[in-house]
């Protein structure tokens, strides 16, 4: 049950909450299937069968965002709309006015709705409280949003905040690309995308392609920055690293993929899965924080003690 896809977020760390009072602040907010009139339906739900809202292991908890939303195409309704309106224009002698057309749509798509298809999808996220991450595992950051604001919602004064470092990711992935070389602990691999920064907007991917340091450094000469680039770390993980500090496509390497093949049990592989995971990305995510020049607020403390 690797993430692949981080949406980052920071808390105090240590983070003084157990996982009691958030399974208590949940509960209120908790998961229920949608009524055969509602189009969504959101809630948390349990990340383990028989379990409770929040798993815990080793100190790092688990919660899942379950979300239920009916399929209704516009495109149904306007169909059925349409029928029913050549009928109404038969039976009156006129066509529907755009007023009553509406109204048309809307009692249609009432009709409809305790007939349309459900959808359920789960949305994991992971709270580290000793190091201090929140992390959402979802590919954008609107998807990251309604975990967000569903737990805001729950916890009162929940003190998160985005994360920010010292150097753009831009930048520094940039200034990687022209030295051809990473810094220590990562490796370049062959996924990027160098962006131009004025009105053009011009772009070159390059997707399982070796990359040619002198052919990556015209293109930065001509005005472009890498805005995403795939990574490797200590030879475990691979991953893309985003400008807007998300952490994509993350996939685990053979290396740690030995480690679970020993443990049959279903529930024994959540938890070993779940250990590995949790313990692998926390140390990633603090040497990407650590190649991007550290926290931002750090930065701003340094120069208060200098200047004290």
């Amino acid at each position: 049950m690797f993430f692949t896809n981080l949406q980052l977020y920071r808390l105090p760390a240590p983070w003084a909450f157990s996982p009691e009072q958030l399974e208590a602040a949940l509960a209120p907010y908790s998961f229920t299937p949608a009524g055969s009139n509602e189009l969504l339906r959101q809630g948390w739900d349990k990340p383990r069968p028989n379990g409770g809202l929040v798993h815990v292991l080793n100190k790092q908890m688990l919660i899942l965002l379950g979300t239920e939303k009916k399929l209704l195409p516009a495109t149904v309704i306007n169909q059925v709309a349409k029928a029913r309106a050549a009928e109404m224009e038969e039976a009156q002698g006129f066509a529907p006015g755009k007023k009553a057309m509406k109204d048309l749509k809307e009692r249609v798509a009432d009709e409809l709705l305790p007939r349309a298809f459900t959808i359920r999808s789960n949305t994991w996220t992971w709270i580290d409280p000793v190091n201090g991450w929140l992390v959402v595992n979802a590919a954008s950051p609107a998807k990251a949003d309604e975990v967000i604001k569903l737990l805001l919602k729950a916890v009162d004064r929940m003190p998160l905040e985005s994360l920010r470092v010292q150097r753009s990711p831009m930048a520094v992935m940039t200034e990687w690309l022209t030295a051809d070389d990473a810094p220590a602990g990562f490796t370049v691999d062959m996924d990027t995308e160098l962006r131009a920064t004025g009105e053009s907007k011009a772009a070159v991917r390059y997707v399982k392609h070796s990359l040619d340091p002198e052919e990556v450094r015209r293109h930065i000469a001509a005005g472009k920055q890498c805005n995403r680039l795939a990574l490797t770390w200590d030879s475990k993980i691979s991953f893309i690293l985003t400008e807007s500090l998300a952490i994509k496509g993350v996939k685990p390497l053979d290396v740690i993929n030995e480690k679970e093949s020993s443990v049959k049990n279903d529930e024994e592989r959540f938890d070993c899965e779940f250990a590995l995971m949790t313990g692998e990305l926390a140390k990633l995510i603090g040497d990407v924080v650590l190649a991007l020049g550290g926290f931002a607020d750090e930065g701003c403390q340094n120069a208060d003690r200098q200047a004290a």
